[in-house]
């Protein structure tokens, strides 16, 4: 079985003249990105060791061994870092990583299958949980504790206490 990754964050652009980017980061402590030493491309095919420089309100600016000038940290614009997951520390009680929420089963409150997880998302108002729903439909539940009241990664399941217009089938 193949080791799984995980997204750490996504190169915007460069920044500055001397070889540094910047990183837009998916991890709850973004000057962390170097902590877990060398990352990959998506593809696997390139190894980038990374050295944060400082976060600043336009994302992580980051140096990358072998990238000394603004020409080489543009030609890496939309790189996603990657990581093995298991060199990542296992996350607190009631913490999740959101790649181990994709696929979980979706049941209502009362056992009732609804579909599964597509993905997690964050539009700005706050995390979102994505749903394939079993009849082909797309829903979308606010990841609060609310409307999620139980994650059982463990099981393979997330239970969604579904407020009435996704009952009632509509979108919005």
């Amino acid at each position: 079985m193949a080791a799984r990754r995980v997204c750490l964050g996504v190169i915007t652009g460069a920044h500055g003249v001397g070889g540094e980017v910047k990183v837009r980061p998916f991890t709850a402590e973004p000057d962390a990105l170097d902590a877990y030493g060398a990352v990959e491309n998506a593809t696997g095919d390139r190894r980038l060791h990374l050295t944060v420089e400082r976060v600043s309100s336009k994302g992580v600016i980051v140096r990358i061994a072998g990238v000394d000038d603004r020409d080489a940290a543009l030609a890496l614009r939309g790189t996603e870092l990657w990581l093995d997951r298991q060199r990542l520390p296992e996350p607190a009680e009631d913490e999740w990583y959101v790649d181990d929420l994709a696929g979980l089963q979706v049941v209502d409150t009362d056992g009732a299958p609804l579909g599964r997880v597509r993905a997690v998302a964050d539009h700005g108002g706050g995390d979102v949980v994505e749903i394939l729903a079993d009849d082909g439909r797309e829903l979308a539940v606010p990841f609060t504790r609310a409307h999620v009241p139980e994650v059982d990664v463990a099981a393979g399941r997330l239970v969604v206490a579904a407020p009435e217009w996704v009952e009632a089938g509509e979108q919005r």
